[in-house]
């Protein structure tokens, strides 16, 4: 009996040790997890502590590095291949788990993190060809010997990092999904430049509008989806002369209706990823100086998407902010020049109906013959079950994203190819590289001629005086309109073939005005003779900032933080007043509905925190919306794309009776008057039952208020339930998980002045203090003092702390 006790007291010991040491579904191997040696506890502060010697092997010579009293690393370098093995080093200190995954998920290799239960976003990512284009942009760059250098240095330090590493200094993430790290390579960072220019660019409408237009005419789209909205306030001011040539498009494709109906917008990136930015003449200044000031709006995550750095060499001292994982810095400035960029917005993305002969998908009809496509075959590793093969063929209009049961009526199988600008190969890395280089306005817009995507508007100052913004981007030569729908596949008609000339992007450089900006809406009126795409952002933000630039005067750096921060709802504006005006003579309403209509009446359209009007108002136009454009869009069961805010705003102010107003799906018959009304009833009894009684819960700071998620979502790890306000077609666009990502103020004189935040910290670990520690100061629309050093001397500043990096063989 004893033996057999002994037996199973083993065999209880060993199926405990097999359970502590490995994965039980998502939950890590707890033993090696709660090690008191090597797991999560060893996450914690102590990470944080600075040495002043560092002895890292590959370095060419000694580098040092001052951290400042946010961690921010002023790395100065006696020449480029140490500043940006040193920049590889440091950011993979702070950040390894973060870059390293979002590699993954650019790849469409999260399957083997996280199992089976990924397959299908892998699929996708592969198909939508983000690894094929990062490795057509990788070889791109190592041709160049400047991009080779600052990719493969940057490697270089990352993998130096990665060497060091002991179970115990791995980071938290890395022991929660039970996984290492693998070497890190300069495709990874072409990955990421890659992943960046989907979310700047991912998002396309051209499925919706096809069907649309299908279901409901070419006059229904031509009307309510225009390339020039109402109200429209451009990046370049109307009436601006185009002194060139222009190329002349091929002839319009006829038109087509695709057999293919899908969605497309299936996890399509946030359609309001974009930004602000700006520049002010000295004229314009109180100090006589111009100033630059950028605020990109993104999905707001922790670890933050920013990691904040300087980079000093013989040649350049460069601030800014860098992409972690990608070398050098994205925005920012030097000793010379400041420089913002926001979302193009423009169309870089068609999707082509491509009729293969069989459902091998191994050839396509082209110009009356079939072709041959290039099949890719991916293996898709997933962790704890073998691996899975997905092919796909890639035609002359890009990698076929979707397929499935769809035929023609020759019962040839047919699918969606994906023709998107940031496939092709590209050199964004020697732009970026450049850019920093640059010490004049010529010099930086040269720079630009290797920046093909994702499409960006470039605002830029200068010590010298000068003030500019270019639109720019690699765009297809293509007529009006040509870009909104799905086109046939079969011929060269709307085919790829000429580009925009890049001195033909729309610029503008020193204008009478005093200042330029954008905010992402369209960046030309009717005159300029190039179509660049339709669906800008509407005209609220760009029209505010531009607004208040032109009132101002002496602008200072409190001015350019209060725009930062504006919360002025120039929609509400507009149409509250008109909304209200509907509700006279009402006698229905409640005392509580009374109460929120005088709240309404007396609002002054600023969206700050505490504003409960700020949130209805946002609940009721939404509430309109739907009123109107439901019964119309609801296609193939789906909601198909609405119009721009203002062209609902021009239907309603301009048309008392429209056929648009009544919903066919209702016996009644709905006017103007009724439909607003009963959006304002729907709203209040909503927002009854979701927040209670009419009250502090209703401020927009509670009701939406601004999580900031851990990039796994992983409870605990983000800051959740931050009292913000702001919106959507506000300058200050903060929304509930988006907004802000950085905010950046720089003044050019005879010393360069700087500010900046970003809702987050310098670190990637959880249990560091330099994590989440901006993230109240970024509610409070607080800035920094921006360091921007000229030597590592630190001995006569206390908040200052030097590294030397010392070689080693």
């Amino acid at each position: 009996m004893r033996t057999i006790k002994t037996i199973g007291v083993f065999v209880l010991l060993g199926i405990l040790f097999f359970t502590l040491n490995n994965s039980q579904g998502s939950i890590p191997p707890l033993g090696k997890f709660l090690n008191p040696f090597s797991g999560f506890w060893q996450n914690g502060t102590h990470l944080d502590d600075l040495v002043e010697v560092i002895d890292v092997k590959g370095l060419r010579q000694e580098v040092k590095v001052v951290w400042d009293e946010r961690q921010v690393p002023h790395i100065f370098a006696e020449n480029s291949y140490d500043a940006y093995f040193a920049q590889g080093y440091l950011t993979a200190r702070h950040r390894l788990w973060q870059m390293e995954f979002q590699t993954h998920v650019a790849a469409g290799r999260v399957s083997e993190i996280i199992g089976p239960k990924a397959i299908d976003f892998d699929k996708l990512q592969r198909r939508r060809g983000l690894l094929m284009a990062a490795e057509a942009a990788n070889n791109k760059m190592n041709e160049d010997p400047n991009s080779q250098l600052i990719l493969q240095a940057y490697a270089n330090g990352v993998n130096t990092w990665i060497e060091g590493l002991t179970p115990a200094t791995l980071p938290l993430e890395y022991k929660l999904l039970n996984y290492e790290p693998e070497v890190w390579s300069t495709l990874k960072t072409a990955l990421l430049l890659k992943f960046m220019a989907w979310d700047l660019t991912g998002r396309n409408s051209e499925m919706d509008l096809s069907v649309i237009r299908e279901s409901l005419g070419e006059e229904f789209v031509e009307r309510f989806y225009p390339v020039h909205t109402p109200r429209l306030d451009p990046i370049i001011p109307a009436g601006k002369p185009w002194r060139f040539d222009p190329l002349i498009p091929d002839a319009p494709s006829p038109v087509f209706e695709p057999q293919f109906i899908r969605d497309l917008r299936r996890d399509e990136p946030d359609r309001d990823n974009g930004s602000n930015n700006w520049a002010v003449a000295g004229k314009k200044t109180a100090s006589g100086f111009p100033i630059l000031a950028n605020d990109p709006h993104l999905g707001l995550k922790l670890p933050s998407i920013w990691y904040e750095i300087q980079l000093h060499t013989p040649e350049m001292n460069v601030y800014g902010v860098s992409l972690p994982g990608a070398p050098a810095v994205i925005i920012g400035f030097n000793e010379n020049i400041a420089w913002g960029l926001t979302n193009a917005g423009s169309d870089v993305m068609d999707w082509f109906e491509i009729e293969f002969r069989d459902r091998s998908y191994s050839e396509y009809w082209y110009a009356g013959d079939w072709i041959k496509a290039d099949m890719r075959i991916e293996e898709i590793l997933v962790r704890g079950e073998e691996a899975r093969i997905d092919s796909f063929p890639v035609t002359r209009f890009g990698p076929l994203v979707h397929y499935g049961e769809a035929k023609l009526d020759n019962d040839h199988p047919v699918g969606l190819a994906m023709r998107w600008s940031a496939h092709d190969p590209s050199n964004e890395m020697g732009a970026i590289r450049s850019m920093n280089l640059a010490s004049n306005k010529e010099e930086f817009f040269a720079a630009l001629e290797t920046f093909d995507a994702p499409g960006q508007n470039f605002a830029f100052a200068s010590r010298d005086g000068d003030i500019a913004i270019r639109h720019h981007g690699k765009y297809p030569l293509r007529g009006e309109d040509e870009g909104k729908f799905v086109r046939a596949g079969r011929d060269t008609t709307g085919e790829w073939r000429q580009w925009i000339p890049r001195d033909q992007l729309p610029y503008i450089s020193n204008p009478w005005s005093g200042y330029v900006s954008s905010a992402n809406q369209n960046p030309t009126a009717k005159g300029y003779p190039y179509y660049l795409g339709w669906d800008y952002d509407d005209y609220e933000r760009g029209s505010r900032i531009n607004d208040r630039l032109r009132e101002m005067r002496k602008i200072d750096f409190y001015d350019m933080q209060q725009l930062h921060t504006d919360n002025f709802n120039k929609q509400a504006q507009l149409m509250l007043p008109f909304m209200i005006k509907q509700l006279e003579g009402d006698t229905t309403s409640s005392d509580e509905e009374q109460q929120i209509l005088m709240d309404l009446k007396k609002w002054n359209y600023v969206s700050d925190p505490d504003e409960k009007a700020a949130w209805v108002y946002k609940q009721w136009w939404l509430h309109l919306e739907q009123a109107i454009w439901e019964d119309e869009l609801t296609l193939y069961g789906e909601l198909r794309e609405l119009p721009a805010r203002s062209v609902t705003a021009e239907l309603l102010l301009s048309n008392k009776r429209s056929e648009y107003y009544d919903d066919g799906r209702t016996p009644e018959l709905e006017d103007r008057r009724g439909i607003i009304r009963n959006a304002f009833y729907q709203t209040s009894s909503d927002l009854l039952s979701e927040l209670g009684p009419y009250g502090d819960k209703w401020a927009i700071g509670r009701a939406r208020g601004t999580d900031i998620n851990h990039l796994l979502s992983v409870k605990g790890l983000g800051r959740t339930g931050l009292f913000t306000g702001g919106g959507s077609g506000i300058v200050n666009a903060t929304k509930k998980t988006h907004g802000p990502s950085w905010r950046m103020i720089v003044e050019l004189g005879d010393s360069i002045k700087a500010q900046g935040i970003f809702p987050g910290g310098q670190s990637g670990n959880p249990g560091s203090l330099y994590y989440d520690y901006a993230v109240d100061s970024w509610v409070r629309g607080e800035y920094y003092n921006i360091h921007f050093l000229h030597s590592p001397e630190v001995s006569n500043n206390s908040k200052l702390f030097l590294t030397s990096l010392r070689n080693y063989q």
